[in-house]
C-alpha cells in the first residue's frame, strides 16, 4: 500500500495495537467467536464454518481498536459500518454481535441458528437484529451496498459537515464476491470517486465450493485493485500485528483501502482446514472436539469464560464516549440544520409535498400537456427536488434519455461530493445495489435511472431492494415497443410481468403527466417499499384534464370513464390508456356502453379491500386489458376468458407507430374485440 500521507501513516501504524498483552488477548477473543461459530452450525446441522474459523483473526482486530460503534445505540448515525459481503459466513457476525453485547443477540438466538423465526437467518437478513447493516448472500451485493453507504457518508458531510458524518465503512468480502461481475462494477466506481473511506478486508483463502480457486480463477486482485484507483496491501490474516498495522495505515488513505488477508478456510480444525470441505458443512463432533484441542479451548459449547466475555463486552464500551461527544455536536448544531437532519435520518419528507403535488397537479388540470412520461417526469422532478433535499438522483449513462437530472442538481464528483446527481456510468447492476447501500444508510433517497429493458442487470439488488424494505426508487424509462427504431434488444416484453412478480415491489406505469406526479408521490412516501416507476419515450395525449386532489392512484385503478351500465370494461396501463380511451368512444359511436380504467399500478390495487376490488373490476360481460407487454398478470382483472391486446413475441425494429399497428395494439384491434365478445354475449 501507497499511503498518501506517509508520515501520518507511519505514525498511525506506530499506535496500532500489537503489543504482546494485545496479541495474547486477540487469540482468545478470536478464538471465542470460532468456538461460537463451530458450535451454532453444528447444532444446526447447517451452515459455513469455513469462513468464520479463518477470518476471526481480522474482525477481533478490528472491532476492538478500529471500528467506531456503540451497542446501546446502534443506529448512531455516524457509525462506522462494517458489511459482511461474505454472508454466507453469517456465524462469524452473530457470535460478534452477541459477544459485543448487543441486546437482541443473544445466547440461545445462536444456539437457533438457522431455525425458523430465529434472527440469525442463514444468510445475514436486514432488520433482524441490530448490528446488522445489510441483507448479504448473493456475493458481490454487500460490497457494492458498501460502496453506496461511502457515497452517503461522502455526501452528507459535505452538508452537514464532518463533525455530524465522518465513519468509515468497512467490507469482509471473499473469492466468491471479487469473482461475481458486480464487483468490478463496484470497485471501479470506488476507485474513481476516490472513496477514502471505504476499506475492503479481502478474506483471501484461496478456497471456493469446488476447492482451490486456481481451477477457476487467477486475477491478481492486488492488480486489479490498483488499476482501479484503489491502495492495496498483502498482509498475513492470523497476524494480529499485521492486520493492526494494515488497518492503522487505512486510517490515512486518500484512496479506497483493499487489504489481502491471506487466510486459511476453517483455521484450527486440524482434518478440514485449507480445503473446500469446511466451506459449508458442519464440522461434525468429532472434528470439533479436535478443533478445541488445537485451539486450545476447553470450555463446552456455548460456554464463554467471564473473562474472555469481559474483554468482549469492554471492545463493546469502547465506542460510547465518541458516541456522547457525537451528540453534543449534533445538539449543538443550529435549530434549522438539526431539524433538518433529523427528519431526514428519521425517514420523514416535508410536510408541505403533499401540498407542493397537489398545486402541480392543478397547474397540469389548467395546461393539458400531450408528453412522454419520461419528460413529465422531469417537470415532476423539478417541483420534488428543491423541497425534498435528500433526493439523490442519477442515471447508468442515459442522462438524457432517462431525464433524472434536473436544473439545479451539480453532479456528485470526487472533490465536490455535495452534488446530487451521480453519473453511474454503464454500471447498472452496481448503481442498483449502491442505491440500496445508500438508503440503508440513512438521510437520503436515491432514484436513478436506465432503460426498463436493463432490469434484467438491475434484478438481483432489485430484489434485495425489496427484501429489505428499502426506499429506493428505479427510473426505468422506454418502457414498451414504443421506443421504436432500437428493436427487440431494447424493448422491454415480458419486464412489467416479472418485476410485478416480485414481493414488497411497487411497480407504477402512469398515463400521462398527471398519473406520473401522483406515481412519483406514492413512490416518495412509500417508505418500505421500493418502487420502478416505468416510463414512455413516445408522447401521450393526456388522460386526466379535469382537478382531483385526491391521488387516485394510490389505490392502483381507477375508472377514467364509465358509462351506465356498461357492457364492455378496458383495463390498460401507461400508454395504451390513451388506446382504450380512443377505442371507448369509438364504441359509443356505435351504441355500446363502456368502462376504461387505468391500471397505475397493479400492485397496489390487487392490495386494496374486496369492496374496493369489486367495484373495479365489475360484472361486465366483455373484458379486456391492454398493454405492450406480455398477457402474465392481467388475468387477475380480465380473468382467463378475457381479451388480452398486447404482446406474445419480441418486438421489432421500427417506427413505434408502425409496430402498434403491426402487433395489433390498437384501438380498432380493440373495438373489434369488444364487437365480437358483444356478439357472443348476446
Amino acid at each position: 500500500m501507497t499511503p498518501a500521507n506517509p508520515a501520518a501513516a507511519a505514525d498511525a501504524a506506530s499506535s496500532a495495537p500489537a503489543s504482546p498483552e494485545d496479541i495474547a488477548k486477540y487469540k482468545q477473543m478470536a478464538n471465542a467467536v470460532r468456538a461460537l461459530s463451530m458450535d451454532a452450525v453444528q447444532a444446526a446441522n447447517s451452515g459455513h464454518p469455513g469462513l468464520p474459523l479463518g477470518a476471526a483473526d481480522i474482525v477481533t482486530v478490528l472491532f476492538s481498536h478500529y471500528l467506531r460503534f456503540d451497542p446501546q445505540a446502534p443506529h448512531w448515525p455516524d457509525r462506522d459500518r462494517f458489511v459482511l459481503s461474505a454472508g454466507h459466513g453469517s456465524m462469524l457476525l452473530y457470535s460478534l454481535l452477541h459477544l459485543l453485547g448487543y441486546e437482541d443477540m443473544t445466547i440461545e438466538e445462536l444456539k437457533n441458528f438457522r431455525q425458523l423465526g430465529a434472527r440469525t437467518a442463514g444468510h445475514p437478513e436486514y432488520g433482524h437484529a441490530a448490528g446488522i447493516e445489510t441483507t448479504t448472500g448473493p456475493l458481490g451485493q454487500g460490497l457494492a451496498n458498501a460502496v453506496g453507504m461511502a457515497i452517503a457518508e461522502r455526501h452528507l458531510a459535505a452538508r452537514f459537515g464532518d463533525g455530524i458524518f465522518n465513519h468509515k465503512t468497512y467490507v469482509l468480502a471473499g473469492d466468491g464476491c471479487l469473482m461475481e461481475g458486480i464487483s468490478q462494477e463496484a470497485i471501479s466506481l470506488a476507485g474513481h470517486f476516490r472513496l477514502n473511506k471505504l476499506v475492503v478486508l479481502f478474506d483471501d483463502n484461496q478456497i471456493s465450493i469446488d476447492g482451490p480457486v486456481s481451477l477457476t480463477d487467477s486475477t491478481d486482485q492486488l492488480a486489479r485493485f490498483a488499476a482501479s484507483g484503489w491502495d492495496v496491501m498483502r498482509i498475513d490474516g492470523h497476524d494480529h500485528a499485521e492486520i493492526a498495522h494494515a488497518l492503522a495505515s487505512a486510517q490515512t488513505a486518500e484512496k479506497p483501502v483493499l487489504i489481502a488477508c491471506r487466510t486459511i478456510i476453517g483455521y484450527g480444525s486440524p482434518n478440514k482446514q485449507g480445503t473446500s470441505g469446511v466451506h459449508g458443512s458442519p464440522l461434525g463432533a468429532d472434528e470439533i472436539k479436535t478443533t478445541r484441542e488445537q485451539l486450545g479451548w476447553t470450555h463446552k459449547p456455548f460456554d464463554i469464560p467471564t473473562e474472555i466475555r469481559d474483554m468482549w463486552r469492554i471492545t463493546g464500551l469502547r465506542g460510547c464516549k465518541e458516541r456522547k461527544a457525537w451528540e453534543k455536536r449534533h445538539t449543538a448544531l443550529d435549530t434549522a440544520t438539526r431539524t433538518e437532519f433529523d427528519r431526514r435520518m428519521a425517514g420523514d419528507l416535508p410536510e408541505s409535498l403533499d401540498e407542493v403535488i397537489s398545486t402541480y397537479k392543478q397547474e397540469l388540470a389548467d395546461n393539458p400537456p400531450a408528453l412522454a412520461t419520461r419528460n413529465a417526469s422531469q417537470n415532476v422532478l423539478e417541483v420534488i427536488n428543491p423541497l425534498v433535499p435528500e433526493t439523490f438522483g442519477g442515471s447508468a449513462d442515459l442522462t438524457g434519455s432517462n431525464n433524472t437530472r434536473t436544473a439545479a442538481m451539480k453532479p456528485f464528483t470526487a472533490t465536490d461530493p455535495s452534488g446530487r446527481f451521480m453519473h453511474w456510468g454503464i454500471r447498472e447492476h452496481a448503481m442498483a445495489a449502491a442505491m440500496n447501500g445508500i438508503a440503508l444508510h440513512g438521510g437520503m433517497v436515491p432514484y436513478s435511472g436506465t432503460f426498463l429493458v436493463f432490469t434484467d442487470y438491475c434484478r438481483p439488488a432489485i430484489r434485495l431492494s425489496a427484501l429489505m424494505q428499502q426506499r429506493v426508487i428505479y427510473v426505468m424509462t422506454h418502457d414498451s415497443i414504443g421506443l421504436g427504431e432500437d428493436g427487440p434488444t431494447h424493448q422491454p416484453v415480458e419486464h412489467l410481468a416479472a418485476l410485478r412478480c416480485m414481493p414488497n415491489l411497487n411497480v407504477y406505469r402512469p398515463a400521462d403527466a398527471t398519473e406520473t406526479a401522483e406515481c412519483w408521490q406514492l413512490a416518495l412516501e412509500s417508505e418500505k417499499t421500493p418502487s420502478v416507476l416505468a416510463f414512455t419515450r413516445q408522447k401521450l395525449k393526456p388522460v386526466r384534464t379535469k382537478f382531483s386532489r385526491e391521488n387516485r392512484c394510490a389505490r392502483g385503478a381507477y375508472d377514467v370513464s364509465s358509462d351506465d351500465d356498461a357492457k364492455v370494461v378496458i383495463f390498460a396501463s401507461g400508454s395504451e390508456v390513451e388506446i382504450a380511451v380512443e377505442a371507448a368512444d369509438k364504441l359509443r359511436e356505435v351504441g355500446a356502453s363502456v368502462r376504461v380504467v387505468s391500471v397505475p399500478c397493479m400492485d397496489l390495487f390487487l392490495e386494496q379491500d374486496e369492496d374496493y376490488r369489486k367495484l373495479i373490476l365489475g360484472e361486465e360481460p366483455v373484458r379486456i386489458a391492454i398493454e405492450a407487454g406480455v398477457r402474465q398478470g392481467w388475468d387477475a382483472l380480465i380473468g382467463a376468458t378475457g381479451t388480452f391486446i398486447g404482446m406474445s413475441t419480441f418486438g421489432a425494429s421500427g417506427p413505434y407507430e408502425k409496430l402498434y399497428e403491426h402487433f395489433g395494439i390498437t384501438a380498432e384491434a380493440t373495438v373489434k374485440a369488444a364487437v365480437s365478445g358483444l356478439e357472443a354475449s348476446a
